[in-house]
Parts: C-alpha cells; sequence; structure tokens
C-alpha cells in the first residue's frame, strides 16, 4: 500500500492559522524541507530565487516571515510579491526564473484559515508524489542542520508584482477588447482587489468594484464567488451587463448575466468550449472537468463536435490530465478554469477575459450564451462532519445510496466525498426528477449527519 499525505490535502497544507500545523516553527522547517527535496541536486555555488505570494488574511504575514526564514536558512534568495493572486505567483515563479513558488492562502475559506502550497519552477502545482517526500522530510527528526552563516540567503519585496501580472494578463489583447462593457466585480476582500480592476480598466472596460477594502479578516465575509447572491444583487443594482467574482485568492471566478442571475462553472465551461470547437483551437476537441459536472455537459460538448474528459476533484487533477491529453481547457463547477494557452493553473481574471471576449465576440448577452447548456437535475448538499470513515462502512448512509443507486438506474447518479480542506462530507445526486433526488439527497444528509457529523 502506497504512503499517504497527512499533512497536504488536495491543495496544499491548509487548517487554522496559528494551529497546528501552520505554526511558526512548523512552517520554517516546511520553507527548509521544501529547499532539501525540491532543491537536492543543486550545486552549492547556486542562488536561487523563491516567489513567495499571498492573499489578504491576517495570518499571512506571519506565515510568509516563517517560511521565507526557513528557506533563507536553505541559502536560497526570497522575492516577496505581496498581495497577489494566486495565479500570479506561477506566472513570476517562470518569469523570473524561480526554483519554485509558494502561495500563502485558504482560497475561499474564512479569514481565521490559511494554507501553504508549492508551485514548480514550470508554474504547475507538484505531484503527489513530490509533496510527500515534503512532508515526510518535514517531519523526520531531527531537522537537518541550516547553511553556514555566509551561506543564508536574503529576503527582498519585489516591487513590482501587480504590474508584472496586469502586463502578463493583458499582453497580446487589443487594449479595448473590453470597450463599451460595464462590469460589476465582486473581488472578495482578497488577493484579486489591485490586480482584477486594473485589467478590466486597461482593456478598456468601465467597472464597478465591490469588496476591495481588505482588513485581514473580511476575506470571503459574505462576499465572493462563495455568495453567488452578492454579485447578483450588485449588477441588478448597478445596471451592469456582467459581473465578475471572485474566491479569495482569485484562481476562481463565476460570472452573473445582465439580469443578475449566475452562471456556474458547468455553463462557463460549455460557452467557452463550444466557442472554441467553433474556432478549431480546442486542443484534440477535448475539454477536461471532473465527475462533479452535469452530465449534460457531456452532451452539449459532443452535439457541438467534441469531447469531455473526466478527473477526479481539485484542479490539479484536471491540470494532470491536461498535461497528459495534450488538451488547452479544463475546469471545474465551483469555477476553476484552466485556459492552458494563457496560464499553467487556474486563473480567475484571465478565464474572465477569455469568457468575456467569447461574449463579445459572439454579440449575444450572457443569458443567451448560457443556453448552450441544458443541465440534467442536480442536487448537491454539504455535511460537516467530525470524522472521515470509509462510507461504505457507514451502514445507514450505504443502505439508503444503495436504494437510491437501484432506483436511479443509468438515469442518474451519486457522488459522495469528503473535502480534501474542510471537515465536510459533500453529497451529490443527479437524476431526471428532481423532486424526487431532492429528497433522496436529504435521506442521506440526515442519515451522514446523524452518524457522523458534529
Amino acid at each position: 500500500m502506497s504512503k499517504q499525505r497527512t499533512l497536504f490535502g488536495t491543495d496544499g497544507i491548509r487548517g487554522k492559522a496559528g494551529v497546528y500545523p501552520l505554526v511558526p516553527d512548523l512552517v520554517l522547517r516546511l520553507g527548509q524541507a521544501a529547499a532539501d527535496v525540491l532543491l537536492a541536486d543543486r550545486d552549492s555555488s547556486d542562488w536561487p530565487i523563491v516567489v513567495i505570494g499571498k492573499d489578504t488574511r491576517q495570518s499571512g504575514d506571519m506565515l510568509e516571515a516563517a517560511i521565507a526564514a526557513g528557506l533563507n536558512s536553505r541559502g536560497i534568495d526570497v522575492r516577496l510579491a505581496g498581495v497577489i493572486p494566486t495565479p500570479a505567483v506561477a506566472q513570476l515563479t517562470q518569469e523570473l526564473d524561480g526554483a519554485f513558488g509558494i502561495v500563502i492562502s485558504a482560497s475561499h475559506n474564512p479569514f481565521y484559515d490559511n494554507g501553504i502550497k508549492f508551485f514548480g519552477p514550470d508554474g504547475y502545482k507538484l505531484d503527489d508524489s513530490v509533496e510527500l517526500a515534503i512532508e515526510e522530510a518535514l517531519l523526520a527528526e531531527p531537522p537537518a542542520e541550516p547553511q553556514p552563516i555566509e551561506q543564508i540567503g536574503r529576503t527582498a519585496t519585489l516591487e513590482d508584482a501587480v504590474d508584472r501580472y496586469v502586463h502578463f494578463v493583458c499582453h497580446g489583447l487589443e487594449p479595448d477588447c473590453l470597450q463599451g462593457l460595464t462590469i460589476a466585480l465582486d473581488a472578495a476582500n482578497g488577493a484579486a482587489y489591485q490586480t482584477s480592476p486594473a485589467i478590466l480598466e486597461k482593456l478598456g472596460a468601465e467597472v464597478k468594484v465591490y469588496h476591495r477594502e481588505p482588513n485581514g479578516i473580511n476575506i470571503n465575509a459574505d462576499c465572493g464567488c462563495t455568495y453567488t447572491d452578492r454579485i447578483e444583487a450588485i449588477v441588478k443594482e448597478t445596471g451592469a451587463d456582467v459581473g465578475v467574482s471572485h474566491d479569495g485568492d482569485a484562481d476562481r471566478v463565476l460570472l452573473a448575466d445582465e439580469t443578475g442571475s449566475v452562471l456556474d462553472g458547468d455553463e462557463l465551461m460549455a460557452i467557452a468550449a463550444i466557442s472554441m470547437l467553433a474556432e478549431g483551437t480546442l486542443s484534440n476537441d477535448t475539454l477536461v472537468t471532473t465527475v462533479m459536472s452535469n452530465a449534460g455537459l457531456d452532451v452539449a460538448i459532443k452535439n457541438a463536435g467534441g469531447k469531455v474528459v473526466r478527473t477526479g476533484v481539485g484542479d490539479r487533477y484536471v491540470v494532470e490530465a491536461m498535461r497528459e491529453g495534450d488538451y488547452n481547457l479544463g475546469g471545474e463547477q465551483s469555477g476553476h478554469f484552466i485556459f492552458r494557452d494563457q496560464n499553467t493553473t487556474g486563473d480567475g481574471i484571465v478565464s474572465a477575459v477569455q469568457l468575456l471576449g467569447i461574449m463579445r465576440s459572439a454579440g449575444k448577452p450572457l443569458s443567451e450564451l448560457r443556453q448552450m447548456l441544458q443541465r440534467l437535475p442536480q442536487v448537491q448538499r454539504n455535511v460537516r462532519v467530525s470524522q472521515k470513515p470509509d462510507l461504505t462502512t457507514v451502514d445507514s448512509v450505504e443502505s439508503i445510496v444503495s436504494e437510491v443507486k437501484a432506483t436511479l438506474g443509468d438515469s442518474g447518479r451519486i457522488l459522495m466525498r469528503y473535502s480534501g480542506t474542510e471537515p465536510l462530507l459533500r453529497i451529490l445526486v443527479e437524476g431526471q426528477d428532481e423532486d424526487y433526488i431532492a429528497e433522496q439527497i436529504d435521506r442521506i444528509a440526515v442519515a451522514a449527519e446523524a452518524a457522523i457529523g458534529e
């Protein structure tokens, strides 16, 4: 049986800031362990650099200082990009020839959580096996000795990080490609509060920005793309042509149409994939998405002459499949989209600009474009859990699931999985009869809550 990671989850190490493992001494050692594993073969005369970016959480400074100290102790120079979207760290790591990049963020989670994730020198997230090696080095006792004093690295601020990323996103685009559009933007009081307004305005749009005053504790607080009612209300209030809503680290985005109705990730992927199929720019005529996406997406893409490849849940697994199959478009229902011709990872503002460009080229509003996808009824529930046992061993849940699966047959499905970053059981039921699947998911959720709920 292969070894399992215990600290790293589906998107780095995540938890409550100031509570193990996100405590300064361990995070310092994490920096050392990452250096020891990722730079094991470097020449002693090399002075590599590592780029670190963060979102707006108050704990970001503490974790940034700790991991930077660990890297310095291994003879690595650190470049602090400051508050910047996660995908900007991937891009800056490549642009600056960094040995690797580090993001300090807990994405859509509340401010009291935080996390640490890594990008390799190519701008892609690390493989599971590499994360396991870092974790084993981190937990090994005793910690390895630091570098001699004359070989300790230095830390400096990357003053132009925001400008570099804005230039990167806008490069190659017509400077007025969004001219005439009024865009309502929910920046989630997060990492994109500077970059996304600057990018959209540079491309010619009139931008009405909300939730752009981070104070360390208001990131994702009743705003951002996990609170879709906010962008819906903002679009209606402002009369904007479209709404754009990020999560805390801006690797995700959701759009609202001109009526103030949010499109989910499946609708946005259908718009992008079908447009690219028509233009002949969708690599191998294939869209990559996860098992969570609606079955209607497969039908829509097939009818347009393409196909869908599905992966496990998590944008990193979508990207892995894209690299293996040489595909250039992938994403998740939740709003992670990878336009791989533009960036190596999920990039909220790159995705928004690409989708807005499709809307402008089509000369149609999002309310019309979204009709490309006819979804099969689908219902989802989250149950907070105190433990994460194998669900097939929870008899009260398994008996209901077996019954519903038998009733649905080939016309529906049930998916259940634990969140890799939160104490949640995620349940999805899909089928032809919306009333039936809503009743059954409630039965499953109640049984799960009774058996393993908090």
